[in-house]
């Protein structure tokens, strides 16, 4: 016999209070005497007030008794009496429901996550009904669905609604939170319970140390399967309309297999390979596919096995975009192998007379020229006139030599000159919100702004200067546009992935300040680095973006993350359905008796001593003496 909700000393110190209570107004009660005058006229008062008298003793101690033994009883079952022994009590058991990307497995009985729902509902029927239940769905994270819950209908209900994700299982992160939650939140820890396959990566498959009070509810075994692993997609370096795809396809059965893969954009076959992959091993397939337009590709593994879902993924392919530069001049064939020598750019060139301030183009380029309205967008000045310039010249210098290059602007990264002089060039000082790019003594020859539209402007021409014939010159237009129209010249990077952990690759002396991931609608998300390792976790599927400096990279998380080793307990770890009697529990719940005889005990003493008897038992006496005159 113990208490379940208040220890002894607690019990015996709130009914020491209460019936020295009642006790007490027992003891206190004074004496009350009815007088009927017939008019006030012979009413007097006394001199001397009327001494109230407390009584010596008790008058009615079976009245006082009952009432102590009703509250008795009452505060009994507030503490949860209970007969038998607090060992056995009721126990806080934690189930560990896979729901990671191989459940969704097809098994003889619907899938594997079917097989683990019935199983998981088996074991809660089992328990006695005083234990408590918290499921957790667990992948590469758990998540708990319930609190430590007695009512099996809420219990079942969560089970009933998890789903297959598109994570792996981390077991031994579920086991570790699982402890957490017994220790935190537990009474008194019961049984950690797993159900599922117990897929889990090689690379855990060592440190898995089992937990006190493990119990392992298999299902069915599956062990055929093939599917796609990745999906990369970048663009040629030599040649900007070439897609270059790889292909990363796994067998994750025991038996070799030869497996077709197709590649359709737009629903038009693109290309088709036979992969022959072992039992457990992985093979790329390397696609180029030439197209400027935007579509959907889709990649695809003509097979049918345990696990549709990783047999086809599909990316968006963006369009192919060229930056519209507009080149106003009388003298253009000077710029155009310069302009030429980039396939991102696409030039027009127009004589000064047809100027156009709102044209369309993405940058604008004056040779000579002043306009009387400002182009609207970003603007390359070529030796423009005093009037009207936007940095206007301290002077003009001829035969000078180039000192160097700004290496603190984007427009002059890399570029390295040796006895480089210009014949003729304009030289500018310091003006606000201009930076110099390069410099000769005296001067800048070449400065820039960001105020706004972005603005430079060159004090002489090189396509006219002995600039051309440096390997400069291309690099610094490069630069130039790269740094006006960054989007255009961004290098994309597709990659179907899995959801969950991912880890990128970034490139040599890729500043980690410059990063950014983003998710969907641009929201952003947590990230670390390490060295060249950029790691990031994405638990559903959905479209991440990473952003280091120039390049951008999309991952398409479409794919489920598909395990490959499989995790073998212990054999003395308990497994399947305990038997009932294993479980139940020796001590026994007796609140609701002990709280209606509590309630039983105060009715009685109200029916016997108190209004009720003085109300009603004249009546009822009247009552018995004409039945018996009658009789």
């Amino acid at each position: 016999m113990f208490f379940l909700n208040l220890s002894a000393f607690e019990f015996f110190a709130l009914f020491t209070a209460v019936s020295g209570v009642a006790v007490a107004l027992y003891l206190l009660d004074r004496s009350k005497k009815k007088l009927i005058v017939p008019t006030l006229r012979f009413w007097k008062h006394s001199e001397k007030p009327p001494v109230a008298r407390h009584r010596k003793r008790i008058q009615q101690p079976w009245s006082l008794l009952l009432q102590i033994l009703g509250m008795l009883l009452l505060l009994l079952a507030i503490s949860q009496l209970r007969l038998g022994s607090p060992d056995r009590a009721s126990r806080d058991h934690v189930l560990l429901l896979d729901t990671s990307a191989w459940m969704s497995a097809r098994a003889p009985r619907g899938t594997l996550m079917d097989e683990a729902k019935a199983v998981s509902r088996a074991y809660v029927r089992a328990l006695p009904p005083s234990d408590r239940v918290m499921v957790v769905r667990t992948d590469e994270l758990s998540t708990p669905a319930t609190v430590f819950e007695s009512n099996r209908q809420a219990i079942e209900e969560a089970i009933k609604q998890s789903q297959a994700g598109a994570a792996s299982l981390h077991v031994e992160q579920a086991l570790n939170f699982a402890v957490e939650m017994q220790k935190l939140h537990g009474r008194r820890a019961g049984e950690i319970v797993y159900a599922g396959a117990g897929r889990i990566d090689a690379s855990e498959v060592p440190g898995i140390e089992p937990v006190p009070g493990l119990r392992i509810l298999s299902v069915s075994e599956v062990n055929e399967n093939v599917g796609l692993r990745k999906i990369n997609m970048r663009r040629s370096m030599s040649d900007t309309d070439l897609w270059e795809i790889f292909v990363s396809v796994r067998n994750y059965g025991r038996v070799d297999r030869v497996i077709p893969l197709a590649l359709h954009f737009g629903g038009a076959p693109i290309g088709s390979a036979r992969l022959s992959l072992a039992a457990g091993t992985e093979q790329n397939q390397r696609f180029e596919f030439r197209t400027k337009a935007a579509g959907w590709l889709e990649a695809r593994l003509l097979v049918k096995d345990a696990i549709p879902s990783d047999d086809r993924a599909v990316l968006e392919l963006p369009a192919q975009k060229s930056l519209q530069l507009a080149v106003y001049s009388d003298q253009p064939d000077a710029l155009r192998p310069l302009l030429s020598s980039n396939p991102w750019i696409q030039a027009k060139y127009y004589p000064l007379a047809a100027y156009n301030a709102d044209n369309g183009a993405n940058i604008v380029l004056l040779d000579r020229f002043n306009p009387p309205v400002p182009p609207k967008g970003n603007a390359i000045y070529i030796e423009p006139p005093t009037a009207g310039s936007p940095m206007k010249a301290l002077k003009q210098a001829t035969n000078v030599p180039l000192i160097g290059w700004r290496a603190d602007h984007p427009m002059s990264a890399g570029l390295r000159t040796k006895d480089l002089k210009l014949d003729s060039t304009q030289v500018y000082g310091t003006l606000a919100g201009f930076s110099p790019v390069a410099e000769v003594d005296g001067g800048s020859v070449i400065v820039a702004s960001s105020a706004g539209p972005k603005i430079a402007v060159f004090g002489f021409n090189p396509g006219r200067s002995a600039l051309r014939y440096e390997l400069a010159a291309p690099l610094l237009f490069a630069n130039l546009f790269q740094w006006m129209a960054p989007e255009i010249f961004r290098r994309a990077e597709l990659n179907g992935d899995s959801a969950g952990g991912v880890n990128v690759v970034l490139d040599d002396g890729m500043d980690a300040s410059a990063i950014r991931v983003l998710g969907e609608g641009d929201s952003v998300l947590p990230f670390t680095v390490q060295g060249r390792n950029l790691r990031f976790f994405g638990g559903t599927r959905g479209i991440v973006r990473v952003l280091a400096g120039d390049k951008e990279m999309v991952y398409s998380l479409s794919l489920p993350d598909i395990a490959e080793a499989k995790w073998t307990p212990p054999k003395n770890i308990k497994r399947g359905i305990p038997k009932f009697s294993m479980l139940e529990a020796s001590s026994r719940d007796i609140w609701q008796i002990l709280a209606l005889l509590g309630a039983l005990c105060l009715m009685l003493e109200w029916f016997l001593y108190g209004r009720f008897k003085l109300a009603f038992a004249p009546r009822f006496s009247g009552m018995l003496a004409r039945f018996r005159r009658a009789a």
